[in-house]
């Protein structure tokens, strides 16, 4: 009897079947969803949105650099905002994260959940949202601001952290453990150390991210350059606009030089 030699497949006919059933699922559902996004749309106005674009960027340039001393105490108070939000999101991240992390944490079935749902509740909520509930709370004004900022600052920066501080070295921690350190001495001698350029390399890309988050926040009453660009569109003042995105362009530019040159001389 004739053997015939085997055929080496990638995948076998069952495998190849489930993979096209999954291919035509995720058709299926973007068929639907498309379906969902465009039934309230009004095509008339996409197809007419090209020449509004038009429209609206010649009357954008040239801008008004006249309009530029007016921004100086709002992006003043741009920058003080991402700085104390960041700080105030610091203060409040490193507790949560050593409570979240395995390592530390003195209560691995109730203070680890707590604080990891606290890191997953601040990244879950956006810098708006956050600024939309505190101006209502609060007031309009910078402090609504920075508390803003500081509160969507947790989850990042504790998160970090976290991950951080469950990839120390271990040799370390049972070389101080065993000279007879109590665990407030192995935390300052064996841990934090470890941590340090993980820390000061977080809260600067924080920071950064938070500048321009701050130039937005504006938008719902928090101060800052956001108000300005929320009052010169309210007005139709397009050149003003246009000089407001490139004090801001300018303002990230600068703020992601600095954050590269600190992060790579503490890292």
């Amino acid at each position: 009897m004739t053997e015939f030699p085997q055929t080496w497949a990638f995948r076998t006919p069952r495998a190849r079947l489930a993979l096209w059933f999954g291919w035509l699922c995720l058709v299926a559902l973007f068929v639907y969803c498309w379906q969902v996004m465009t039934s309230t749309t009004i095509w008339m106005f996409i197809w007419d949105a090209p020449r509004q674009a038009a429209d609206i960027g010649s009357r954008m340039f040239p801008p008004r650099l006249s309009y530029l001393p007016e921004l100086m105490i709002p992006l003043w108070d741009t920058l003080n905002m991402a700085t104390l939000g960041t700080m105030l999101g610091v203060i409040l991240a490193v507790p949560v994260a050593f409570l979240a992390a395995r390592n530390t944490t003195p209560s691995a079935l109730i203070l680890r959940p707590v604080a990891l749902f606290i890191i997953v509740a601040s990244r879950s909520i956006n810098s708006l949202i956050w600024a939309l509930l505190l101006v209502a709370i609060l007031g309009p004004g910078l402090l609504a601001g920075i508390i803003a900022i500081g509160l969507r600052s947790i989850g990042f920066i504790g998160k970090l952290m976290y991950e951080a501080i469950e990839e120390t070295d271990i040799r370390q921690i049972e070389a101080v453990t065993a000279t007879g350190a109590s665990p407030a001495q192995v935390l300052n001698y064996a841990i934090v150390p470890q941590i340090m350029p993980a820390f000061w390399g977080i809260t600067v890309f924080r920071w950064d991210i938070n500048i321009r988050e701050s130039a937005i926040l504006g938008l719902v009453g928090a101060g800052g350059l956001g108000l300005k660009l929320q009052a010169s569109l309210n007005t139709l003042a397009w050149p003003q606009v246009t000089t407001i995105l490139l004090v801001i362009l300018a303002t990230v530019i600068v703020s992601e030089w600095v954050s590269a040159r600190v992060r790579s001389a503490i890292i």
